[in-house]
């Protein structure tokens, strides 16, 4: 091999260590100016919001309403349904039989009872067990307790009818059980006709709560639409009025040639901001407002156990985050839209 090729050969070596070489230093030049411009993004961001601080609070208490408002609705939804749902569990169904209806007679309807696949549980009670239902509810009231002598007692046994109390899977689905209580020999044998069975109680307080649920679900959400385009067209004219104030830099930013991303960055950083505080007022008051709020909706019957246990436990934090998030999401997506509007004409 002669001189003049191998000249050629360590200079081909030579440009490719020195391209290697520039390859990694242009790499961590570009890593750093992408973080060194994000930075200053942040920068010009967090400027723009405290130098329109009276808007960016007026966007800022909107969106905290309008995530209440979600809260609220969330809330309202799941505890009412839970209600409902927790009333029906309790509902049971009384058949009323005729009085010293005895134990064997009793027996054979709960057996035939349970056949039926809605039914959950069945419980009897002879007249003789009732009247001892009633001497414990009447435990603290001496006046009944004064009249009750043998004789009332044996008048009062013979009076009470005998009772089936049933519990089954689906209050809304009592067919099965009308038609054996209403068809069946045995039944029909025993039934008192003179008191009807409990289908219906506690019916009108279920459908009650289950249209509250509703209600709140359908109204909550309307409302909070209303007060998202609200808070979205807040924070599109805060963002708005600060271009505007600032159109004679971002027209030096471009002739400078910084790219739409840059000019975009620092006002979507701005609503970012307002949205992040946004979401630790909403979560914060919505937290000390439920709490503060719970005992007063327990002790009204609603079950606001699930909701508490959310609460109380590390599920805390993402509760939080969700609000964080919610509002991030609310500020970028008005800001992006009056940005893109103001690049698009220019």
């Amino acid at each position: 091999m002669t001189d003049k090729e191998l000249n050629k050969k360590d200079k081909e070596k030579k440009l490719k260590r020195v391209s290697k070489k520039s390859l990694r230093t242009m790499q961590r030049t570009r890593k750093r100016h992408v973080v060194r411009e994000k930075a200053r993004i942040v920068k010009y961001g967090t400027r723009g919001f405290s130098r329109n601080i009276w808007l960016s609070s007026a966007a800022t208490v909107v969106m905290s309403i309008t995530l209440i408002i979600l809260f609220v609705t969330v809330v309202a939804s799941i505890i009412l349904t839970s209600t409902a749902e927790m009333m029906k569990d309790k509902i049971d169904i009384t058949i009323y039989f005729k009085p010293t209806t005895s134990e064997s007679a009793l027996a054979d309807l709960e057996e035939l009872m349970r056949e039926d696949s809605n039914v959950k549980s069945v419980e009897t009670s002879t007249s003789q067990e009732e009247y001892e239902k009633f001497l414990v509810e009447n435990a603290n009231s001496d006046e009944v307790l004064n009249i009750l002598d043998d004789e009332m007692k044996e008048l009062m046994i013979g009076k009470m009818q005998s009772t089936m109390r049933i519990k089954v899977y689906d209050v809304d689905d009592l067919t099965s059980v009308k038609r054996l209580v209403e068809e069946d020999e045995l039944f029909e044998k025993y039934v008192d006709k003179e008191k009807a069975p409990t289908y219906d109680v506690n019916r009108a307080e279920i459908n009650t709560i289950t249209s509250w649920a509703r209600i709140a679900r359908t109204g909550g959400i309307i409302l909070a639409a209303v007060f998202l385009v609200i808070s979205i067209l807040i924070i599109f004219s805060t963002i708005r009025m600060a271009i505007f104030s600032r159109r004679e830099e971002i027209y030096m930013m471009k002739l400078v040639g910084a790219d739409k991303g840059f000019i975009r960055g620092p006002f979507l950083v701005e609503a970012e901001i307002c949205g992040i505080i946004a979401g630790v007022i909403a979560g914060t008051v919505s937290y000390f407002g439920f709490k503060f709020l719970s005992p007063k909706l327990a002790g009204y019957g609603i079950d606001v156990g699930s909701i508490n246990q959310v609460l109380e436990s590390n599920q805390l934090i993402l509760v939080f985050l969700v609000f964080i998030a919610a509002g991030v999401i609310i500020g970028r997506l008005s800001a992006r839209l009056a940005v893109s509007k103001y690049l698009n004409k220019t």
